[in-house]
């Protein structure tokens, strides 16, 4: 996961560079997500996730690939002077992420659901006590109440869970999950529903004992995000 904090006044410029590079990228990197904030925080973050399913070793070389390629050094050359810094993070899916295709009935990464142009990403950011056992306790405390929010009546439908990570590499101890909503009307109304839910509240409950920071962010993806 990559954040770059752009500079107010030039935010258009990259966006503008990043799209008319934006084949160049995704034929460089596996690039899942592109997005910008809205509201929930600094809003002027151009925000990317990749996912390396060879690890650590498929990262190296795609960074090295992308180091020699001119058209990259040209696109950069473009874009580094719109920002003001750059973070760059490694996550890793939670183990439930590859486990909801056995629940049956909830909906998780649906591509059969289709985007639109109010659709909206909501980044909901934990970060926990220190501790070996944090993140692990974290995680089977989710995994209980998970399905009962997915699954709570007047959910709407088009709001599906994308991923749910904890950090691996930067700041340890985060969570991070991702929703897709179709509008922030739908996140409002599916927010409303998970409240109904006695295994999410109970689960909710649980969390907070092991959060220092919770935060929620809403993202609008870029036009050339893999996932919209």
């Amino acid at each position: 996961m990559r954040e770059y904090e752009l500079i107010p006044s030039k935010v258009m410029e990259y966006i503008k560079e990043t799209t008319s590079a934006s084949d160049l990228r995704k034929s460089l990197t596996p690039l899942r997500m592109f997005t910008m904030p809205e509201t929930g925080g600094n809003i002027n973050v151009a925000t990317h996730l990749y996912y390396f399913e060879g690890g650590f070793e498929e990262r190296n070389q795609k960074r090295q690939n992308m180091g020699t390629n001119q058209d990259w050094k040209d696109y950069l050359q473009k874009a580094r002077p719109c920002m003001v810094n750059q973070k760059s993070n490694i996550f890793v899916e939670a183990p439930i992420v590859h486990q909801m295709d056995k629940i049956s009935g909830l909906k998780f990464r649906n591509e059969d659901i289709p985007s639109n142009t109010d659709s909206i990403f909501e980044f909901r950011r934990y970060q926990l006590k220190l501790g070996y056992d944090t993140v692990p306790l974290f995680l089977e405390l989710y995994e209980k109440g998970l399905p009962s929010k997915l699954s709570a009546p007047g959910t709407d439908p088009s709001t599906q869970l994308i991923t749910i990570l904890y950090s691996d590499v930067g700041q340890l101890n985060e969570v991070i999950e991702i929703w897709k909503h179709g509008s922030t009307d739908a996140m409002e109304r599916s927010r409303v529903a998970a409240r109904s839910a006695n295994d999410w509240r109970k689960c909710i409950g649980e969390i907070a004992n092991l959060a220092n920071v919770f935060t929620c962010t809403i993202h609008k993806p870029l036009s050339f995000s893999p996932l919209r």
